[in-house]
């Protein structure tokens, strides 16, 4: 990506074709849609990018099996399809992953869940048959990789898959597939695509209200948290992708006028523990109580574990900490599960997230809200996208660009099913540097893809920057927070750590050392001028963010109650 201060310069000089509030994958997406049709892009995020709810997920590119209860076909169907898409453009960053169903001492599989797989088989595969393929009609798209269809595994075989559930001796299991990914490297791959297009992305801005011309937009008010500089972005269409925040722009309008429904945030909280104590080779799905599941993933080398889904009504979306009792429901339900014995003290991280859920006025819980996106055009002209989840996040923005060129009576057809996401690499031909562990390779191929040379010649600079960022923890190396700074707008400690690696998540308790911060300022400091009472106020605010938003699960086990 362009350095920030160049993408400033641009946004004050130039006017757009649109400008995309909101860096998250929706936003993300926006912005390459429209710059791969030809539309001149600015997007502007007033955090970080992937900040909100887009670094916050459970990781999975996937159909939702559990909306085949509630006969949402068209939901699922249209996930499926988006997954395998994802993993033909971006094999690097969504690769496929087995999930277990098991069953215990000799009980028959759950039928109602073999019937639901099967559906899920067929809808995940383009069967059409005697029916012209078009380019247009996206079902029709050709698609490089199918799952295989679920069957039915032994007991050894579950344990070969899932070794922690060894003690429970499984006899039978479901096998079927979804995807897995990094959900805010698959962000700033994205917006990296967009700006090839042309689009120009910062961060740090934040909207403050719409500039209008005769009652329509033809621009934003922008806050430079920077610098404090308030300036006018001139675009003829605005699209508001800001999940959680939609309706914190122009509220009177979306809701009054447009009678839009208000926004239902809810919250997901997951944990993270080490493969160490809970080894994982696939996935498993995990009987929650009262008909609910969680899931238990490996994943960057430790196990995650999540989601809850409830309400939240606690009003700040700028730090959303994983509730007690959310944390305690997920060990309760993991070690009722595997026979295990973990605490809070065992856990390796912990992360909450709001997901911008439509509320449909129905006092039920969020998890019966429909996870459809929805589009909404207001007398501004300003176009508002929300709803929808991390899978289906290129049809959400096709939707907003396809409004845009009916609109404009443009003839520019939707590109972005043919875009690559980057560049895959096998990490055996990556250039081996000297001081770079042999596991981090593995590990930068498939974060980067071929950007990963760029890393590794980051790393050849200096010493230091060869050196994983943790002594004795996962291999991440230091050399990424630098390439952070200096090619994908990390500003700060807590994007480097919590971003552009995923340490916040898997090694919270380390990085909340003071000496682990202070290194990683010490390391981003040249790209960022900052001098050393700078970086030493950087890493005391990382300490402060990392506090604000939990990552560090070290209270008492909150009372679990079913």
């Amino acid at each position: 990506m362009i350095a920030r201060d160049q993408a400033l310069a641009a946004l004050h000089a130039d006017a757009f074709d649109v400008v995309v509030i909101g860096g998250g994958i929706t936003g993300a997406g926006v912005a390459l849609d429209a710059a791969s049709r030809g539309y001149s892009v600015a997007l502007v995020e007033q955090a970080d990018f992937a900040s909100g709810t887009s670094s916050r997920s459970s990781k999975l590119v996937h159909g939702g099996l559990r909306y085949l209860q509630h006969f949402d076909l068209g939901l699922v169907r249209e996930a499926l399809l988006e997954r395998q898409l994802m993993v033909q453009l971006a094999p690097h960053l969504v690769r496929p992953l087995p999930l277990v169903v098991p069953a215990f001492e000799g009980q028959r599989l759950d039928r109602l869940v073999g019937v639901g797989l099967n559906l899920y088989d067929v809808m995940s595969v383009d069967r059409l048959r005697g029916r012209r393929r078009r380019a247009e009609d996206e079902d029709e798209e050709l698609r490089a990789w199918a799952p295989e269809r679920h069957r039915i595994i032994d007991g050894d075989e579950v344990v070969e898959r899932l070794p922690a559930l060894a003690a429970r001796r499984p006899t039978s299991g479901y096998l079927f597939y979804d995807c897995q990914t990094d959900d805010s490297r698959l962000v700033l791959t994205v917006l990296a695509e967009a700006e090839r297009f042309g689009a120009v992305c910062a961060n740090r801005l934040e909207v403050t209200e719409l500039v209008e011309d005769a009652g329509r937009a033809c621009g934003v008010r922008v806050l430079d948290h920077e610098s404090g500089e308030r300036f006018d972005l001139r675009a003829e269409n605005v699209v508001n992708a800001t999940g959680v925040w939609a309706d914190r722009l122009r509220p009177e309008e979306l809701h009054d006028e447009a009678e839009v429904p208000r926004i239902a945030p809810s919250r997901g909280t997951h944990i993270t523990v080490s493969s160490e104590l809970l080894p994982l080779r696939d996935g498993a799905i995990v009987p929650a109580g009262e008909g609910r599941s969680i899931f238990a993933l490996p994943w960057l080398g430790a196990t995650l574990i999540g989601t809850t889904d409830n309400d939240y009504t606690e009003g700040d979306l700028d730090h959303i900490r994983p509730a007690d009792s959310d944390i305690a429901y997920l060990l309760h339900a993991t070690n009722a599960f595997f026979a295990s014995s973990l605490t809070p003290a065992d856990l390796s991280g912990a992360f909450a997230g709001v997901r911008p859920l439509i509320s449909t006025g129905d006092p039920k819980k969020s998890v019966d809200i429909s996870r459809k996106a929805e589009l909404y055009e207001t007398s501004s002209g300003m176009i508002t996208i929300t709803g929808g989840k991390l899978t289906t996040w290129r049809r959400m923005a096709r939707m907003a660009v396809d409004r845009l060129v009916e609109r404009d009576a443009r003839e520019a057809p939707c590109r972005t099913h043919e875009i690559p996401l980057g560049q895959r690499v096998d990490a055996a031909e990556l250039p081996r540097v000297e001081g770079v562990p042999q596991d981090a390779y593995e590990r930068l191929a498939g974060r980067y893809g071929h950007v990963a040379r760029d890393v590794l010649a980051i790393a050849a600079e200096r010493g230091e920057l060869a050196q994983p960022i943790i002594d004795d923890g996962p291999p991440d190396l230091l050399a990424e927070t630098v390439h952070g700074a200096r090619t994908e707008q990390a500003r700060t400690v807590g994007d480097a750590l919590l971003r552009r690696t995923r340490l916040g998540l898997l090694a919270a308790r380390a990085v909340s050392e003071p000496q682990v911060a202070r290194r990683v300022a010490r390391a981003m400091a040249p790209e960022l001028g900052w001098d050393d009472a700078r970086m030493e106020a950087e890493a005391r605010s990382f300490l402060d963010e990392a506090a604000a938003e939990g990552i560090v699960a070290d209270g008492a086990p909150a009372a679990y109650s079913s």
